[in-house]
């Protein structure tokens, strides 16, 4: 079921793509880490802001 509400649909674009995510390990980390909370590693990325497959 899609999300039509605008403001629904920030809610949960920020919830789902503002994230770190880390070169080494993978691990998901939050958008102001500056590093791994898994690894320890420095090298992040942020997450893509593409929603959909795989193109």
């Amino acid at each position: 079921m899609p999300i039509t509400d605008p403001e629904l649909l920030k809610i949960v674009e920020r919830r789902v793509l503002d994230k770190m995510v880390c070169r080494r390990c993978g691990a998901l980390n939050p958008p102001r880490a500056t590093k791994c909370r898994r690894c320890g590693s420095t090298n992040l990325r942020p997450k893509r802001k593409r929603l959909g497959g795989k193109r």
